[in-house]
């Protein structure tokens, strides 16, 4: 695995992370999990921690004990504790292909292969599964983020009761966290005065950090948002520039970082200064999510 051309030296490295802190990024892939240690844009050590295929990943912020990393996998849910030796186990065995996690909750939403979305609640402190709810059941479902699922018909609320059908079709991926926001067929979306046109195009992947800030893949290009006025339309987003020729397929925000894992398996950090990059050698990419080490 070849390192960055712009990379920095395991000292340097090792100098920056006691002073910026560290941030974990897991990507999910078709040969298993990868994590990655970030500190600002300075990419760290990487390794296999899960050697099952996944196809999506989410992070639980947790008061009590370690945050949990959650996988969706073939072979059901598979979680375990942020950490320096993160112990991935399964935590049922129903199949799921998506995952996410319901703001101001200590759950996750999870779609199953079958269509079901479910909210599932884990043990604080633990990665034993405690409680499974069925919320209800949508055609395809494709991705999970804070109260939104993206299904082959629409886009879906997570309500108390249920699910709420909120509009659009072939919704590929959605940002739940702030304004919400959707990928589709036929472009990028949000939620204004009903949906409204970002940008027309063939969207694959979208993600927002609540604050403002949000990227978002249309027609094989990364845009990013870049209005602090919170306007949302057309005018808003812009073209990024990658460090590589290649596109970019799973998103994702850590604190004060933005983060795009691209096709070939390259994982692209931006702290705000452009981008770096690192080459994984990881093909199947399906997911990414952060988590906050240190």
């Amino acid at each position: 695995m070849a390192p960055a051309e712009d990379d920095i030296s395991i000292d340097e490295k090792r100098v920056y992370a006691g002073s910026a802190g560290r941030t974990d990024a897991y990507v999910a892939t078709g040969t298993g999990i990868v994590r990655l240690s970030l500190s600002a844009d300075k990419i760290g050590a990487f390794d296999m921690v899960a050697r099952d295929p996944a196809r999506d990943v989410a992070v639980l912020a947790r008061d009590g004990g370690s945050d949990l990393v959650v996988a969706a996998t073939p072979d059901g849910l598979s979680a375990a504790a942020v950490g320096d030796d993160p112990d991935f186990a399964l935590a049922d065995d129903d199949p799921a292909v998506a995952v996410g996690v319901a703001g101001g909750r200590a759950e996750v939403i999870v779609a199953r292969e079958d269509g079901a979305i479910e909210r599932v609640e884990f043990e604080e402190g633990g990665t034993a599964v405690v409680s499974t709810a069925r919320l209800d059941a949508v055609a395809d479902p494709r991705a999970v983020d804070g109260a939104l699922v993206a299904a082959a018909d629409g886009v879906y609320r997570v309500d108390e009761g249920g699910l709420t059908d909120v509009g659009l079709d072939d919704a590929r991926d959605v940002a739940g966290i702030g304004m919400p926001l959707a990928a589709t067929g036929a472009g990028l979306y949000w939620l204004g005065n009903g949906w409204m046109t970002a940008r027309a195009g063939d969207a694959e992947a979208v993600a927002a950090d609540g604050d403002g800030h949000a990227m978002a893949v249309v027609d094989g290009e990364l845009l990013v948002h870049a209005d602090a006025a919170g306007e949302w339309n057309d005018e808003t987003w812009e073209a990024a520039d990658l460090p590589v020729d290649e596109t970019a397929v799973a998103l994702g925000y850590g604190p004060g970082v933005s983060v795009a894992v691209t096709d070939a398996g390259t994982l692209c950090v931006d702290a705000g200064d452009g981008w770096r990059h690192q080459v994984v050698g990881v093909r199947d990419v399906a997911g990414v999510a952060l988590a906050v080490v240190e």
